[in-house]
């Protein structure tokens, strides 16, 4: 079986596809990636063993700019470029992660009647998933859904995949990395694979009071860290090696709510405040999100504009303060079987057999 993957814009919509990707090569299939070309996708992706194609590609807006008119042109040069690279490559299933460079990779595959599956990260569909449903065979999302208007294909709710590394973690290694002393809890604060500036900015006004009762990592983003000479506080770029370290010996995480930041959280157990992006920064995604988990119990949600430096250290001494409560609550967090739920899906659309899981 062949399949090609596409997604692309962020790390969210490149990296959850991993573990997908190796359990198919595990079952022996020939993997190829379409992103865009000079794309951070393909740095995601080093040390996979996957072809990697690059197109180009368009952002697609939901306000007026006129270079709307302009990356229109872009994205139909993606149209063909997608055409004929699927033409060469001949994939039985087409799988996509969102994101701006995918749709066209999945238009061209509708057109040449290549099945196509996409999964959905987030509570309600980006727009380039949105875009994609009528050529779609199946969506798979993350959260339990009602059925897209457009959707024509089929609806599974799956969970968001979790790479495995992620799950194996050394709390001993990532409490070295952070530079935390024995018996300091130590919390983890991070904005995402881009950064975040205003979350990032909060941190370090809040830092010399936090610092009186933790030890802070803080991933600021890369490029976005800042000399800050305090004890107790080490700050990082990006952490790509060892990240499931330093989540492992996190006893609280500070986090935006990207779907899949949030399913890590949840799969581990961590106690959790999360800060979602606004609706002034984004199309409200990470809002649904937060809303889920704080619904369900998982989290503690505090909205940006509620939030300063005083109460930032005030909500995460409790979030330790009750890190017990907050542990027994995650336990109820049921994971599902994303990746083999991911990977059965793919291979049936390629016409193989599935044996029927219980």
């Amino acid at each position: 079986m062949k399949v090609v993957f596409t997604g692309g814009g962020s790390a969210g919509h490149v990296l959850p596809a991993v573990p997908v990707m190796r359990a198919l090569r595990a079952r022996g299939a020939e993997l190829a990636y379409i992103g865009r070309a000079n794309g951070a996708e393909a740095d995601y992706l080093a040390g996979e063993d996957v072809a990697y194609h690059g197109i180009a590609s368009g952002k697609l807006r939901r306000y007026f700019s006129w270079r709307n008119a302009t990356d229109a042109f872009s994205v139909l040069r993606g149209l063909w470029q997608s055409h004929r690279l699927l033409g060469r490559l001949r994939p039985d299933v087409i799988f996509s992660k969102g994101g701006f460079v995918s749709f066209p990779v999945v238009l061209a595959g509708w057109l040449r009647r290549i099945p196509v599956i996409a999964h959905e990260s987030d509570v309600s569909p980006g727009l380039a998933n949105r875009l994609a449903m009528p050529f779609l065979s199946v969506l798979a999302t993350s959260f339990p859904i009602a059925r897209p208007r457009m959707l024509r294909g089929g609806l599974i709710h799956c969970g968001s995949p979790v790479r495995p590394e992620l799950l194996s973690g050394d709390p001993a290694r990532g409490r070295e990395r952070a530079g935390a002393s024995a018996g300091v809890p130590l919390v983890l604060v991070t904005g995402g694979s881009l950064g975040a500036e205003s979350l990032n900015a909060l941190v370090r006004q809040a830092a010399p009071q936090l610092v009186k009762h933790c030890h802070l990592a803080h991933v600021c983003g890369p490029g976005k860290a800042v000399p800050l000479v305090l004890p107790g506080y080490r700050a990082f770029e990006f952490v790509a090696e060892g990240w499931g370290d330093l989540l492992a010996a996190a006893d609280a995480v500070v986090s935006r709510a990207g779907a899949n930041a949030l399913f890590e959280l949840l799969a581990l157990g961590k106690p959790n405040l999360l800060v979602p992006l606004p609706k002034t920064a984004s199309r409200g995604d990470q809002i649904e999100n937060a809303d889920y988990a704080e619904r369900a119990g998982y989290s503690l949600v505090i909205p940006e504009e509620d939030l300063n430096a005083p109460r930032l250290a005030e909500a995460v001494q409790g979030l330790l303060a009750e890190r017990d409560q907050w542990t027994d609550r995650l336990a109820g967090f049921q994971a599902l079987p994303t990746v083999d739920i991911l990977a059965d899906a793919i291979a049936r659309l390629g016409g193989l057999s599935v044996p029927t899981r219980e």
